[in-house]
């Protein structure tokens, strides 16, 4: 309903990976009230939170009263599994700077720009500038740079370099928090080169 819940692993040496961050309108968990096995990952709130918890029978009887809702729950969970698929492909195949250009311009509000769709598509192969990509995008980190370094499956140093990297190239400009992109297709393309 409100905050941030981080949805992570833990090694047997107590090493942890992020493997999602939830906030409002997320849901997760819901795979199991299907396969009735311990959920293997944890949950922690990184902000103050208020979460919804709804039983496996309210979901029962409305997936048989509704079978829109089925497929919605069907929806969200595919959703969710895809990008599972992705972040493996993208820990396989791309080097960290890919991964924290992703970061970025995955973390550009839905509204900000046809230029940032353009710039993720094909992983910014053959994008063109739209007609207002050179506008300054901006966004905000809404957590610390290590829990987004262990989202990337990065250490924070490495993270962190990167930034200044970006930012030395003149390809982002921080200020704290905020990160503020002025193309997002040349931030795109920038490891293409």
């Amino acid at each position: 309903m409100s905050g941030q819940i981080k949805l992570f692993a833990l090694s047997p040496a107590g090493q942890e990976k992020i493997i999602e961050l939830a906030g409002p309108g997320i849901t997760f968990a819901e795979a199991l009230m299907f396969t009735d096995k311990p959920y293997i990952v944890n949950a922690q709130a990184l902000a103050d939170s208020l979460m919804l918890s709804v039983g496996k029978a309210a979901v029962v009887r409305e997936i048989e009263s509704d079978p829109r809702f089925a497929m919605r729950m069907l929806a969200g969970i595919s959703r969710r599994l895809h990008g599972l698929v992705h972040d493996v492909q993208a820990y396989s195949l791309h080097s960290g700077m890919q991964r924290v250009i992703g970061y970025l311009l995955n973390s550009l509000p839905e509204d900000a720009e046809d230029a940032a769709a353009m710039a993720l598509s094909s992983n910014g192969c053959g994008t063109q500038p739209g007609a207002n990509a050179t506008r300054t995008l901006n966004i905000s980190l809404p957590v610390s740079k290590a829990t987004i370094a262990s989202r990337l499956s990065i250490t924070p140093e490495y993270f962190s370099r990167v930034l200044h990297e970006l930012e030395a190239e003149g390809l982002i400009r921080m200020d704290k928090r905020d990160i503020h992109i002025p193309d997002a297709t040349r931030l795109a393309n920038h490891t293409l080169q």
